[in-house]
């Protein structure tokens, strides 16, 4: 634990949900949900709006689109999202050398090593010259919170949602934890929460109360420690700059369950690609090949190929990927597929494709289910015999992405299907757009990237150097102090 509140975390706020309504001026101030649409669609991400009406992350689309049938629903734009991510990472990486992301839209900092703070006031300036940083960078808002642990920090952050910044004064964590939920604690699942709850403790001043040795009667040592210490608020991890990713995946949720034993292994190869795709976006390549199979009893089979030495190569990761398919029998239907590369590597080896092509390895077994996590909402795969016209349209131009018209410019559907797409032609800065219906295969619309939310951002190259330490920045009246 330290002495003074130099952890910072951030959180950007409903971050998918908040891009696509910075994008889309016709969406500001409504309900946006985003996620995947089909009847097996999951929510990435609600907007503020949406969530009043109980709508949250996890949460099946069907379910979200009977609690707010009048929200907007769109498919995910991974490209704009890690745009605005490497944005926001950036301002970040000026602040410190210590920065550990979490995910695309959250991370630590460790401000004391980027010699940017070193007491309250200095940190509290800091947060919140974050705050307007990337706002006028990325015109989105995100949350702050800093104490002298990170799981502290991530507490404060997540109290100080939405567009909020909270700082937990050292020496008063006890006190601030005390009344909260034991689910704020990190590793405190449902079931654990559940566990606990039979036993009476739903507090973390209960944790605290029980004391040491009864947490480790009911969970166990490691767990019974590490709980116990948190809930009197002690946490001495440090923030790591680098966590290498133990895993490059993608997977696939469709419609209706696959029964074509060849539509199978067609989606396997295109998954295949598209995993070797982000493979080499990360310049790695990996040496275990991991096929995850659902069928359409629910039930999961993961297998693995080990090659000779890590590849890159989507000829190499197809045909393992292949080969694993043949020994898992797919009888009754298949609803969901995944390709991941484990075993991580920054370089390949070259002639890895004549051993895939000449050898036929032996699966290594099951492996741990969680090796090819896909991400929430993705769309479900490509469409082939097994589609109608208005799933393929949907696939074709699929809702909230961005197009471009030979005529009226740019723009982003809002729905299609009868041989109709419907578009919105707006862009992040311009007032909200008129609607138009076009045939799905009009010569004129087409698929383009997505549009800056910021077309001219201010410059921050030299932020912080500016900045004194240990006096409060312009700004700072708006954050909070805990207790």
């Amino acid at each position: 634990m330290r002495a003074a509140p130099t952890i910072l975390h951030l959180d950007m706020d409903a971050f998918y949900a908040s891009a696509e309504q910075a994008a889309k001026p016709s969406l500001r101030g409504k309900p946006v949900v985003v996620g995947g649409l089909g009847p097996r669609g999951v929510v990435a991400t609600a907007s503020y709006e949406a969530r009043r009406f109980g709508v949250h992350s996890a949460m099946p689309t069907a379910q979200a689109r009977r609690l707010a049938p009048n929200a907007a629903y769109l498919v995910p734009r991974f490209t704009l999202y890690r745009t605005v991510s490497d944005q926001v990472m950036e301002l970040l990486g000026r602040l410190s050398p210590l920065v550990e992301p979490l995910s695309l839209d959250e991370a630590f900092v460790d401000l004391e090593a980027g010699g940017v703070a070193d007491d309250s006031a200095s940190a509290r300036a800091i947060g919140e010259q974050l705050r307007d940083a990337i706002r006028a960078v990325t015109g989105l808002t995100g949350s702050v919170g800093l104490a002298g642990s990170k799981m502290l920090a991530k507490i404060a952050s997540e109290e100080a949602k939405p567009d909020g910044l909270l700082l937990i004064e050292p020496g008063t964590e006890r006190e601030l934890l005390a009344p909260m939920s034991v689910r704020i604690l990190p590793g405190v699942g449902p079931a654990t929460g559940d566990h606990l709850r039979r036993a009476g403790m739903t507090t973390v001043d209960d944790l605290a109360e029980a004391g040491e040795d009864e947490l480790v009667r009911l969970l166990g040592k490691a767990h019974g420690v590490s709980l116990h210490r948190m809930a009197l608020g002690y946490d001495n991890r440090p923030v790591v700059a680098e966590r290498d990713a133990k895993s490059v995946s993608v997977e696939d949720t469709f419609d209706m369950d696959l029964h074509d034993r060849i539509r199978v292994r067609t989606e396997v190869d295109r998954l295949a690609d598209r995993c070797v795709q982000r493979l080499r976006a990360a310049e790695r390549s990996g040496r275990t090949v991991v096929l995850k199979v659902r069928r359409y009893d629910f039930s999961t089979l993961t297998r693995s190929e080990t090659l000779r030495g890590p590849t890159d190569d989507p000829a190499v990761v197809r045909e393992a990927a292949a080969r694993l398919l043949e020994a898992v029998d797919t009888t009754g239907g298949v609803r969901l597929l995944g390709v991941g590369v484990t075993g991580l590597a920054d370089y390949t080896q070259e002639d890895l494709f004549a051993q895939a092509a000449g050898e036929r390895s032996v699966p290594d077994g099951p492996a741990d289910e969680d090796q090819v996590p896909g991400e929430h909402g993705e769309e479900p795969a490509a469409g082939a015999s097994e589609e109608t016209p208005e799933q393929l349209a949907a696939r074709r131009w699929p809702a909230g992405h961005d197009v471009r018209h030979g005529v009226y410019g740019h723009g982003w559907v809002q729905g299609s299907g009868v041989g109709r797409v419907t578009v919105r032609f707006e862009e992040p800065e311009s007032p909200p757009g008129r609607v138009r219906t076009f045939r799905i295969d009009d010569p004129e619309l087409r698929p383009a990237d997505p549009l800056p939310l910021v077309r001219d951002p201010v410059d921050y190259s030299s932020w912080p150097a500016s900045l004194p330490k240990s006096r409060s920045g312009p700004g700072s009246s708006g954050g909070e102090s805990r207790p």
